[in-house]
C-alpha cells in the first residue's frame, strides 16, 4: 500500500510544481510509518497549494489524511497519511531543520556525530 500511496504523493506534487522530493525509508527506524517524504516550495502559497494537491490527490485515489498541520503559516506544512507523512517546507525551513540527515542517521551515528563534535548532534539543545 505505501508504494501506491508514495505513487500518488509524488504525482500531486510534481503537479504542483515541488522541488527537491525525496522520500526516505523509515520502516527500521519507526513504528508507526514506513515513508518519510520532504519537498520544497518557494513561497507560503506554494507550500499550501502542495499540500491540498496532496489531500485532494490522495482523496481521490482512496488514502484518507489522518491530519494535516501548518497551513496557517505556510512555512511547513505537515500532511499525515498514516503509513508517509509528507513534509512541505520553504527551502530555508528545509534547510535548516536538514530532516533528511536526522532520518537518516542510525542510532550509532548519533553518538558518533556527537564524539565528533557535531553541534546538531546535541538531542539535549545544551
Amino acid at each position: 500500500m505505501t508504494s501506491a500511496l508514495n505513487d500518488v504523493i509524488i504525482e500531486a506534487l510534481e503537479n504542483v510544481k515541488g522541488q527537491d522530493i525525496t522520500v526516505l525509508d523509515v520502516t527500521e527506524l519507526s513504528d508507526v510509518m514506513d515513508s518519510l517524504i520532504v519537498v520544497s516550495g518557494n513561497t507560503a502559497r506554494q507550500v499550501k497549494a502542495l499540500a491540498d494537491s496532496v489531500v485532494e490527490d490522495c482523496k481521490q485515489a482512496g488514502f484518507r489524511p489522518l491530519g494535516v498541520e501548518g497551513t496557517d503559516v505556510g512555512e511547513w506544512v505537515l500532511v499525515d497519511l498514516g503509513d508517509t507523512v509528507v513534509h512541505i517546507m520553504l527551502p530555508d525551513t528545509r534547510a535548516f531543520y536538514d530532516l533528511e540527515r536526522l532520518w537518516s542517521m542510525r542510532p550509532g551515528d548519533l553518538a558518533q556525530a556527537s564524539a565528533d563534535g557535531d553541534p546538531g548532534a546535541n538531542s539535549t539543545g545544551d
